[in-house]
């Protein structure tokens, strides 16, 4: 049982590494091509936009599987936290406050 535990550790590690890897892949490569043409030396600003609206147009359309699987897993992790913050405990007292109140 312990060993499952550390290979889904690995797994949702791997995927917010996987991911984050690739986004900034699809950002640099075109930045670096993009770098190479003479127009974009003087105007770098105008390389980095353009390099920027290329990576997230290649994120949407070529990491949708890493991307939800990477959502899963913090939505996996977030439902198996064991202790609560103080922030949840502060939005259950509110909470119980907003119910009472609309109940009197």
């Amino acid at each position: 049982m312990r060993r499952s535990a550390l290979y889904d550790g690995r797994v949702k590690i791997r995927s917010l590494l996987t991911y984050t890897i690739l986004r900034l892949a699809f950002f640099l490569v075109p930045l670096g091509v993009m770098m190479l043409f003479p127009a974009f030396r003087n105007m770098w600003w105008l390389a980095v936009i353009f390099a920027a609206f290329i990576g997230i147009a290649l994120s949407v359309l070529f990491l949708q599987k890493t991307r939800a699987q990477m959502s899963a897993d913090l939505y996996e992790r977030q439902q198996n936290r064991k202790t609560k913050t103080a922030r949840e405990v502060d939005e259950e007292i509110e909470n119980e406050a907003n119910e009472a109140a609309q109940d009197e």
